[in-house]
């Protein structure tokens, strides 16, 4: 496999696929024996993979640079094209899953595979196809909007990553000044991202009526393979991290509150974590990235492993820019079993944290698809692909003296707290998207209380110092999942309570934590959710009693790392 940045791109034949994806499936229905059966399964996948490979390196290409015409146009041209593969594709399933090789087919790859075939084929339907393509034309016109909003500040053009680093200074009026810019620049923008919003949410419901489903949210379920679990189980979730999570954040904002000085802790004060300065990264991008390379090789061989190649294909865009797509993610290119990890450096330990979570991320799909029997079978529910890159976080900090000197032990102390109080945002983002399409024809002025009534039961502590836009319940619009994967953000805080079940059996026994986190990663998406919570011997975060046997043990662990930070 050659450099990312060397990879030609081919748009896909998609007349030709459809034919071959039809030929194919006329054969597999008269596959003579089980081994012809296979083998046509094997063919319809690597057209599938061709397929998808050619669209991820669009998909990088154009997050690297929104303002890039020509895969601007590549999406567009994509999403529609690829809606002519979807019937193709359903014919292709049903053959699959009604097959008289079903048996032997589950005995070799796994019933889960089949069984969330069978869930897809409730998600196709020639009466969505151009609701799917305008639903990717408006994720993609949200992504836009989001990426071109620049400000100056203090004489430095700031995109909102940019904004974020100056709202960690020591300096409380360029902290506050920061926050107002970064107020000020989505509610510039907010006209627009409600307009696109609206248009999702009555987009979205719309689908699933007419796919038969009561609302969106059975439909979304579904789509996100939720099969072992339902949104009563959230709730009950939700609930328990406002009865037990939420007033130990008090505590630590409180704590935070005194050790930093302020009368009263404002939202710009939140991330100031120590008086002095938070931890700051030493080194280059560069030269942080030959950091993580030694500790993977330090962790395990196959960490080891798994980042050389990373590095000698050059499988990362890390520093951020302008009209660069927010935030970070880690995605795949099957063909190559290539994972790639996309970033914004600001020059926060959140540069680290990328290193550590989207690498996570990243050594899952590297393993598991060198592991797993199909393509189908490396990547998991979203709630289990976290567990391995919020495990990874916390496996690095050994390591942590090498990217942050002598504050290494403020680093960490910062970072297990935040693993602690993000939770409940977590939660209030799920409780606010359950609102919305339990109410898809609410306007954007009620979704704004929505948010506000919401914060008040997760967020009891936030203050907004005044700030009339996002007193008014406009802050739920600056989480991008919302608009861009919905509901899909309860599955960190679900995560998190497991990948800290991790991190306290590590502290006993390191090697076993990490081999039951290495079976997790080999297992990739090939059983359901409680299946590969066993096989780490991980317990339910559904469970009251894993949530305040967690809490629990972390509180003693914040305490100790207090005293050395």
């Amino acid at each position: 496999m050659e450099k990312f940045s060397e990879i030609q791109y081919v748009r896909p034949d998609f007349p030709k696929l459809k034919k071959e994806l039809l030929r194919l499936t006329k054969e597999l229905k008269k596959a003579p024996d089980y081994e012809t059966f296979r083998e046509k399964f094997q063919e319809t996948e690597q057209v599938v993979i061709d397929q998808f490979d050619a669209e991820t390196i669009v998909e990088i290409r154009n997050s690297i640079n929104k303002a890039d015409k020509f895969y601007d146009e590549e999406v567009k041209y994509l999403n529609k094209a690829g809606a002519t593969l979807q019937m193709p594709m359903l014919g292709f399933y049903k053959t699959l899953v009604k097959s008289p090789f079903r048996k032997q087919f589950d005995e070799e790859f796994g019933d889960f595979l089949t069984k969330k075939i069978e869930h897809t084929l409730k998600l196709i339907s020639v009466f969505t196809l151009a609701d799917g393509i305008k639903e990717s034309e408006l994720v993609n016109q949200y992504s836009k909007d989001a990426a071109s909003c620049v400000t100056d500040f203090r004489g430095e053009s700031c995109n909102f990553y940019g904004l974020l680093k100056h709202m960690e200074s020591t300096d409380r009026t360029e902290r506050k000044e920061a926050f107002e810019a970064w107020a000020k620049l989505y509610e510039s923008v907010s006209a627009k991202l409600d307009a696109t919003y609206d248009r999702l949410v009555r987009l979205r419901a719309g689908m699933a009526k007419k796919l038969g489903f009561k609302n969106y949210i059975d439909y979304i379920y579904i789509k996100r393979e939720r099969f072992d679990y339902k949104p009563e189980d959230i709730a009950a979730f939700r609930n328990a991290v406002a009865k037990i999570i939420v007033p130990f954040c008090s505590e630590l904002f409180e704590k935070q509150r005194q050790r930093i000085g302020v009368e009263k802790l404002h939202f710009y004060d939140e991330k100031l974590v120590f008086p002095e300065g938070n931890a700051l990264p030493i080194g280059t991008k560069d030269e942080l990235v030959e950091k993580a390379r030694a500790m993977y090789h330090e962790l395990s061989p196959e960490t080891g492993e798994y980042f050389d190649f990373m590095c000698e294909h050059e499988l990362f865009d890390l520093e951020t820019r302008l009209n660069k797509h927010l935030g970070g993610f880690c995605t795949f290119l099957p063909k190559g079993k290539a994972p790639f990890i996309f970033s914004n450096f600001n020059g926060t330990s959140a540069d680290v944290d990328v290193l550590t979570h989207e690498a996570g991320h990243a050594f899952e799909c590297y393993t598991a698809s060198r592991h797993q029997k199909t393509m189908l079978s490396v990547s998991s529910t979203s709630e289990i692909n976290e567990i391995h890159s919020m495990s990874m976080e916390t496996f690095a900090y050994p390591w942590m003296e090498s990217f942050f000197g002598d504050k290494a032990d403020k680093y960490r102390f910062a970072h297990l707290c935040d693993t602690i109080t993000s939770i409940p945002y977590m939660t209030a983002v799920d409780e606010f998207q359950h609102r919305v399409f339990e109410n898809p024809k609410a306007g954007p002025m009620e979704r704004r209380k929505f948010w506000q009534e919401i914060e008040k039961i997760y967020l009891p502590w936030r203050d907004y110092d005044g700030n009339a836009f996002l007193e008014g319940g406009g802050f739920w619009m600056q989480k991008q999942h919302i608009f861009m994967h919905p509901f899909y953000y309860v599955d960190y805080a679900l995560a998190q309570i497991c990948a800290h079940q991790l991190f306290l059996r590590g502290r006993k026994d390191r090697g076993l934590a990490w081999h039951d986190y290495y079976e997790l990663c080999k297992m990739g998406g090939s059983r359901g959710y409680f299946d590969l919570l066993k096989s780490a011997s991980l317990k339910s975060p559904f469970e009251e009693e894993t949530i305040r046997e967690v809490i629990d043990g972390i509180r003693e662990v914040i305490s100790e790392f207090e005293k050395k930070a």
